[in-house]
């Protein structure tokens, strides 16, 4: 629907929203992507770019879980229409202006579309080293810090994500 015809419908003509379904799982996500154990434990920078990474890992863990169901790929496209909201939200916020944002926002999305990929083919590979590299080439980590911690963490979270039904998983009932 276009963005003037939400606007000019009237309200007894509202449809709810569609990703309102998916907002739990992905607050979940955001909220996984927090978890200092990332930060603490694992090395991972905590800086912007160290949260935004994590965001992208854990979204395209979820997101290819969408994916390998097949009947899925509404719902997937929607949480990454979450994601996308949510994006141009936080660099709002943090002063970008409205001629740039889109522009950035199609940025992050690619760096989206590149985590998706590379996660995909380090699931393939199903060897640790190459989910190491992967991570190693996706995620601001502190200078002294390897991926091998977060590779576990990640594969763990893979794996629980793997074994959900789909309702859980869509209900945002996923944890590290």
């Amino acid at each position: 629907m276009s963005m003037l015809a939400r606007l000019f419908r009237s309200k007894s003509a509202a449809r709810p929203d569609p990703r309102e379904a998916l907002r739990p799982l992905w607050h979940k996500v955001v909220e996984l992507s927090r978890s200092t154990v990332f930060y603490r434990d694992d090395g991972v920078a905590d800086t912007v770019a160290g949260r935004f990474d994590m965001i992208t890992v854990l979204l395209s863990v979820v997101l290819l879980r969408l994916e390998r169901d097949r009947v899925h790929t509404a719902e997937a496209a929607l949480l990454t229409e979450l994601f996308v909201e949510d994006m141009d939200g936080q660099l709002r916020e943090s002063g970008v202006g409205d001629v740039v944002v889109g522009k950035q926002v199609g940025k992050l999305v690619s760096v989206l579309g590149g985590r998706l990929g590379a996660l995909r083919e380090a699931r393939e590979s199903r060897e640790r080293a190459t989910l190491e590299a992967m991570l190693a080439r996706n995620v601001t980590m502190h200078e002294s810090r390897g991926t091998e911690a977060l590779a576990a963490r990640v594969k763990a979270f893979d794996d629980q994500v793997a074994a959900l039904d789909s309702r859980t998983l869509l209900a945002g009932g996923v944890a590290l």
